[in-house]
């Protein structure tokens, strides 16, 4: 899995599996979720978008089946399952 920093207030990193459709997330907070059956033209499109956040917002967010990997400031344990779509109460980001 390649991982790219961005330029981003909500993104620290993106990476992805294309053969599984993996796209992981490290989010400012030093947390990491992996989204899953995620297609190619979204992470790139991730990429390409002037506000990464704006775009995970919009496109990522409450879409994909997730689970947090690591967790940078305490919470739930690593590889713990969280949701099959996003639960805004949990996730590392300030609400819509």
């Amino acid at each position: 899995m390649h991982v790219t920093a961005v330029e981003s207030t909500t993104l620290a990193t993106v990476a992805y599996d294309k053969a599984r459709e993996l796209l992981q997330l490290e989010f400012r907070s030093r947390a990491t979720y992996q989204y899953f059956g995620v297609a190619a033209a979204v992470h790139e499109a991730l990429l390409g978008a002037l506000s990464k956040g704006s775009y995970f917002n919009r496109f990522i967010r409450g879409r994909f089946p997730y689970s947090l990997a690591s967790h940078g400031q305490g919470g739930v344990a690593a590889g713990e399952f969280v949701s099959d779509s996003a639960d805004e109460r949990r996730l590392p980001w300030p609400g819509r």
